[in-house]
């Protein structure tokens, strides 16, 4: 046999066995190891303190599990349980005056209670649920007690005379009375589902809907589904809930009440979009009424949510075998398209988190089986730890959520009760024996004795080892022998080594801890201190043997210098807490005033302040998860943003549509569906030139939408641009004949096209008969050129336009749009001269496009420039206020921006005390 096999069977061995060496506590065998069973073992027994405390160890085999198996539950990790240490003195006193108002209440409550009779008269007790058995009370069944009732025997005279005979058949007659007194009862007791709660204050409301939700929670646990329905109702007759309809849809799902189900589960999507359970409820109800389609939608849009939702896979499995067993009916020859005015919605985002019966039972199922890992743990004895162990909270989960609580420290048995136990173990046959001594050999053939140990010369690094060998084993005297002659070679060989001999002491100490003898193991601690001060091992071992003498203020002071060198120990925490109430009840509410000082650890010392920075990988790793979660954020909320844009829109209210789309382009600003979607709110808002600009910006990002196109048709023809919305209607027929609303929109569009033609065609006045006289030359010469000036008047009239000073946006509109069409940049700087440039915004933001804005550059840079460029800068300084304007920018071709750089290189030039060069810089970052 080779040695490579043999090698392969001892590590096999190893792995198996519930012992982990010390050998494998080192960062090449855990790097090397792929075994995650195996690094979990490791991990516990690292955390767990038996050969030392080593938190970047500890770090890397957290780190290489999560490589690994990022799922690990060795990876989970408990928040410590916030004490009156952990909190402000103003907040646990406000917890305190809460706690103690709460039972005074309880207790008067409780008073009143016993204060009340029983029963009444003549009613039942209420039937056990599952049950149909119901019990009178004692004033109805007709038995009289018997006040004259003998005293009991207290003499042998007495006891003489007792009949025991007479007794029993006392006895047994009351027993067959009060057996007389069930009464059964086959009907179900009929609970009622309506509750008059006219007089209920809100706050009221709400406790009692919960107290009802809470009863139809443990029917439906019990599997009683029709009580639970009952309760339920009850729940929303209350105070209507997400979390009640959601329950009452389940029950009905259970009694297969499928329209009933199908119809809550609306309503909680109706209350709450985004419900994941609302939509996988409705999924189920969708499944058995055989719409496997929208069953099939309800679910892609619960996994869109939670993409690891293992009920919602498993559902889509059988949706699609089931639709795949279906024969495809054959596609229609011509299938016209229809242009929605909304988008279909996207999957939903979630916002209340899972609650109901359900939801409880499963949390119940999780809390059982951390319960179960956490009893099975195994057990910790290690060279740090004390004999007498604290009590933790449990790595399970504890408390309200898993309905049981795991200690996260066991206390290790005296001395005699745990060799009594190693006896019956191990010493039932001599084969066991032999193979367990086989063992030892094995593993101590393994361990190299000899191997150097620090600055201590080779025989006392042998003796040192042979101790570690010996704790390892639990030979804990032994191990006392062996470092105490360590340590009296140390003296005697004349070492300067003081880490050495530091450490000698502290494991010689563990060694009296182990063994139960706290007062020599708090000695030699003191002594390694002396030597290392603040040295963490020491610390913890000390503060453990004070803890087993019950010399509570000396152990606490410990370890609160134990969590000033290392915050992270999780042990030292639980231990503070524990103490802390212990203390509470020796000394009063006085007792920090009792404690020793603690001392003050110096920086050089605390471990936890000694990190070292994140390597370039980790930074970037980190980097990496940051920008993957706000995009997962951005993306949650995009979605919701679009929901509520699209429900707005089914429901008419159009203004607040636009806010939602206009929040889905703040996160996404070239997602080109919600231009069109939000292009549609200004349509039915009559707001063209919006819609036109929105249009136009979808357009550019997908040159062949058919939305696009359609929806600026529109726009153009509520602007009266009928030739413009021709052609977009042509556009979308091109791509796609079959759309009936363009066809008939066309045919709309062309007649009005036509009108205004034939309008702008006829001159709107009558002819009239011109005189026809015969002149001569000299009168025909001079009629010529009085009939050439007057053309001219009446050219140079149609060209100077009149503007005045504009009352609003709509008579600002006018004006520009005359000065726009005439090409009259004067006319135009006429207008921004009589317009404050602080309205100019309001003004110009319905009209604003990317013409119009070239057309007001244009203007300013020809006539204002000159005459007032004080006027021009805040004209500029007050546009790039207005709504849309970084969209718009985004828009603009070359030479637009060209014109608009030439006007700020003017501008830069000009010599002006209303701005200065660095202000015209500044202002033209914001255009250019």
């Amino acid at each position: 046999m080779s040695a490579e096999i043999v090698n392969g069977l001892l590590n096999t061995e190893v792995i198996n066995s519930s012992k982990i060496p010390v050998e494998h506590l080192d960062y090449d065998y855990i790097q090397k190891c792929t075994d995650v069973g195996y690094l979990e073992k490791i991990l516990k027994v690292l955390r767990s303190g038996e050969e030392g405390i080593y938190p970047h160890l500890i770090d890397f085999c957290e780190k290489h599990v999560e490589k690994l198996n990022p799922r690990s539950r060795a990876l989970r990790k408990d928040k410590p349980v916030a004490s009156a240490a952990s909190l402000p003195k103003d907040e646990w006193s406000q917890i305190s005056e809460e706690l103690e108002s709460w039972e005074t209440e309880m207790r008067a409550g409780e008073v009143q209670l016993k204060q009340l009779p029983l029963f009444g008269d003549e009613e039942n007790v209420p039937p056990i649920r599952g049950s149909n058995c119901s019990v009178q009370s004692t004033s109805a069944s007709g038995v009289k007690k018997n006040k004259n009732k003998a005293p009991c025997p207290r003499g042998y005279k007495d006891w003489d005379k007792f009949d025991v005979e007479k007794e029993c058949a006392k006895v047994d007659e009351v027993v067959t009375n009060d057996s007389a007194r069930t009464v059964i009862s086959h009907s179900h007791p009929k609970i009622k589902t309506n509750l008059h709660t006219s007089v209920l204050t809100e706050q009221e409301k709400v406790v009692l809907a919960n107290r009802e939700k809470d009863k139809g929670n443990e029917a439906f646990k019990t599997g009683d589904y029709e009580e639970a329905l009952a309760y339920y109702s009850r729940s929303l007759s209350i105070l209507p809930t997400v979390a009640a309809y959601n329950n009452r849809a389940q029950a009905e799902i259970k009694l297969q009440n499928w329209h009933k189900a199908l119809s809550d589960c609306q309503k909680v999507l109706e209350l709450e979009p985004a419900n994941a359970k609302g939509l996988l409820r409705r999924a189920t109800v969708q499944k058995h009424l055989g719409n496997l389609q929208l069953a099939v939608d309800d679910v892609n849009a619960v996994l869109h949510i939670e993409p690891h939702n293992e009920i919602a896979k498993k559902l889509l499995n059988e949706l699609s075998k089931k639709m795949a067993e279906r024969v495809p009916e054959k596609p229609a020859k011509r299938q016209k398209m229809l242009i929605e005015e909304i988008e279909e919605e996207e999957e939903e985002k979630e916002h209340e988190a899972r609650d109901g019966a359900v939801d409880s039972s499963s949390r119940q199922r999780a809390g059982g089986e951390s319960c179960a890992a956490a009893a099975t743990g195994e057990e910790r004895g290690d060279m740090g730890n004390a004999q007498k162990k604290p009590h933790g909270r449990g790595d399970g989960g504890g408390g309200g959520r898993g309905g049981c609580s795991a200690d996260k420290y066991t206390v290790t048995p005296p001395k005699g009760e745990e060799g009594a136990r190693k006896g019956l173990a191990n010493g039932n046959s001599a084969a066991h024996q032999a193979e367990k001594a086989d063992r030892e050999r094995a593993e101590q053939s393994k361990v190299n004795l000899d191997a150097p140990a620090g600055n201590l010369p080779p025989r006392l690094a042998r003796l040192k080892n042979e101790g570690n060998h010996l704790f390892k084993n639990g030979q804990f005297g032994d191990a006392i022998g062996k470092y105490s002659q360590a340590i009296d070679g140390y003296t005697e060989a004349g070492v300067d080594s003081p880490e050495d001999l530091c450490i000698l002491y502290s494991n010689r100490a563990a060694c009296y801890l182990k063994d139960g003898n706290s007062s020599d193991c708090i000695t030699d601690c003191t002594k390694s201190l002396e030597l290392q001060p603040f040295s963490l091992k020491p610390l913890l071992r000390r503060a453990m043997a004070y803890e087993s003498l019950e010399r509570y203020r000396n152990a606490y002071v410990d370890y609160k210098t134990v969590l000033q060198i290392d915050i992270g120990i999780q042990a030292a925490h639980d231990s503070v807490n524990r103490i802390t109430r212990m203390l509470i009840e020796q000394d009063g509410p006085e007792w920090r005033e009792k404690l020793p000082e603690i001392p003050m650890v110096p920086l050089s010392a605390q471990q936890h302040r000694r990190e070292e920075p994140p390597s370039a990988e980790e930074a970037q790793a980190r980097a990496e998860r940051a920008t993957q979660e706000a995009a997962r954020k951005a993306e949650a909320r995009f979605t919701l943003f679009k929901s509520d844009g699209n429900e707005f829109v089914k429901k008419g209210r159009y203004e607040e549509a636009v806010g939602k789309y206009s929040e889905c382009l703040k996160l996404k600003p070239n997602e080109c569906a919600i231009y069109t979607n939000r292009a549609l709110c200004f349509v039915k808002l009559d707001r063209f030139a919006e819609a036109k600009q929105d249009c136009d910006a979808a357009l550019a990002l997908e040159p062949e939408n058919k939305k696009a196109f359609y929806r600026r048709a529109l726009a153009n023809k509520g602007l009266k641009d009928y030739l413009a919305c021709s052609t977009d209607l042509q556009e979308v027929l091109r791509l796609d004949s079959s759309v009936a609303e363009a066809e008939r929109e066309l045919q709309e569009v062309t007649e009005l096209l036509r009108q205004s033609l034939a309008a702008a065609a006829s001159p709107g006045k009558a002819r009239r008969s011109v005189p026809i006289t015969e002149v001569d030359d000299t009168e025909e010469a001079a009629t010529k050129k009085q009939d050439t000036t007057t053309e001219q008047n009446h050219v140079d009239q149609a060209k100077s336009i009149a503007i005045t000073q504009p009352a609003n946006a709509y008579e600002f509109g006018q004006a520009l749009s005359v000065a726009r069409s005439h090409d009259d940049t004067a006319a135009c700087a006429e207008l921004l001269r009589l317009v404050a440039p602080e309205t100019l915004p309001s003004y110009v933001s319905t009209y604003l496009d990317g013409h119009t804005l070239a057309f007001i550059m244009q203007a300013l840079d020809d006539h204002l420039l000159d005459k007032e460029p004080g006027l021009v800068y805040q004209h500029l300084n007050h546009l790039h206020t207005a709504e849309r304007f970084s969209m718009l920018l985004m828009l603009l071709d070359k030479d637009k921006r060209r014109q608009m750089t030439q006007l700020f290189e003017h501008l830069s030039a000009v010599e002006s005390e209303d701005f200065s060069q660095n202000d015209v810089q500044n202002l033209a970052n914001k255009y250019i």
